[in-house]
């Protein structure tokens, strides 16, 4: 992980990298999804460089580096292959394709902050490998009220992706503290199609992976509140 990875860290423009920087129309669009609906999803959001950069970087680790993700807590983190089936690797900006990615996300989220006032502190983010047949069940990324992320990301890094591949991400609309979740709420299937970055409110949107038909990459993100440290974990389960 890197906290306030600042854009002028990464190389410039000579060494062939694109400039670090988010596209004014792109944020508009984010800015207006996460405050009307609580969901913004943004096709082709970062250059194809840097794309397939990360892409490169996520198939050089090894197998035997990604671990079986989890759910739940702290104490009551657990891995549980019914619930969800993918396997993560955790993310340093200690090689070129991540450096940018974290320059990108660092000016997202003072540009996030600047106009939503969320408090955004800094950005955590883990590959996200989904062999063929995996899946999450619905979840949301953090506890109403108790959690630390507050905005999800995902960035989806499968070139030709196809109808009938599946690993779709369907979100449903966001739950009333005072309701229960209703799973015919459906705002919107995300097809994980590369360069495709999907953003929504941690707390307040349910979400799940469907079943993939081929192997399925992607950098899962979250903006996070000032935790003063603390071990990373993965997501909590869905009370439903």
């Amino acid at each position: 992980m890197a906290d306030h990875f600042l854009g002028n860290e990464i190389e410039g423009p000579e060494s062939g990298w694109p400039e670090v920087c988010v596209d004014p129309m792109m944020l508009e669009r984010a800015v207006a999804g996460l405050r009307t609906e609580g969901l913004a999803v943004e096709p082709e959001a970062l250059p194809l460089p840097v794309l397939v950069a990360l892409r490169d970087d996520l198939e050089a680790h090894g197998a035997d580096e990604f671990s079986r993700a989890g759910v739940g807590r702290e104490v009551t983190h657990q891995t549980r292959p019914d619930i969800r089936s993918d396997r993560i690797v955790w993310l340093d900006a200690d090689r070129p394709a991540t450096r940018w990615l974290f320059a990108w996300v660092e000016q997202l989220r003072l540009e996030l902050n600047r106009q939503l006032f969320l408090g955004l502190f800094d950005y955590e983010c883990h590959y996200a490998w989904y062999p063929q047949g995996a899946f999450y069940k619905v979840h949301l990324d953090a506890f109403r009220g108790g959690g630390n992320r507050v905005v999800s990301t995902v960035l989806y890094l499968n070139q030709d992706w196809a109808p009938g591949d599946g690993g779709e991400l369907v979100v449903y609309k966001a739950r009333p503290a005072d309701e229960p979740f209703v799973s015919d709420t459906v705002l919107a299937v995300v097809e994980p199609r590369m360069g495709t970055l999907a953003g929504f409110l941690s707390a307040e949107m349910p979400h799940e992976v469907l079943p993939t038909n081929r192997t399925r990459y992607s950098v899962a993100g979250w903006y996070r509140l000032n935790a003063n440290g603390g071990p990373m974990v993965d997501p909590p389960l869905l009370n439903v």
